[in-house]
């Protein structure tokens, strides 16, 4: 088993879930930051060279699971896998993440739809269905026209 630990702490305007947009069509242009933990910050080397960012998160305010979920947006309940849901066997969530600008260890997103302070697990670069326009690839894409 691994234990999972927090690289740093979203700083977001939402202090309660009521206030997150939720269910179909919820649209998520709040702009919040990632405060990374400074033993974690050379972590972020070419960071700025990519659009948009997967952030791996906790729900760390969920209690329990739940097999079976109503979402917001139907009224009929779903297995728990095929939603959003916080109330999960391992509350674990997935958000993808506009990167504006980085300040040393602080990354300025858009896109957040996290609490205040909740636990930041992991940082990926997003890398597809972007339009091309919209895509920077950082790093990748020297290293793909260096083997050209």
């Amino acid at each position: 088993m691994f234990t999972p630990r927090p690289i740093g702490f979203a700083r977001t305007p939402f202090k309660d879930a009521s206030a997150i947009p939720k269910g179909l069509g919820a649209q998520h242009p709040e702009e919040g930051v990632l405060d990374i933990l400074p033993e974690f910050a050379l972590g972020l080397t070419g960071i700025e060279g990519f659009s948009h960012l997967i952030v791996l998160w906790a729900f760390d305010r969920s209690d329990g699971f739940d097999l079976l979920v109503t979402p917001p947006t139907d009224d009929r309940p779903h297995g728990v896998f095929t939603t959003r849901s916080p109330r999960r066997p391992n509350p674990l969530a997935l958000t993808i993440v506009e990167l504006l600008r980085r300040e040393d260890s602080l990354l300025h997103v858009r896109g957040v739809d996290m609490l205040d302070g909740t636990p930041i697990l992991d940082i990926k670069p997003y890398l597809s269905s972007i339009p091309v326009e919209k895509l920077r690839r950082g790093w990748l894409a020297e290293a793909e026209a260096r083997r050209s």
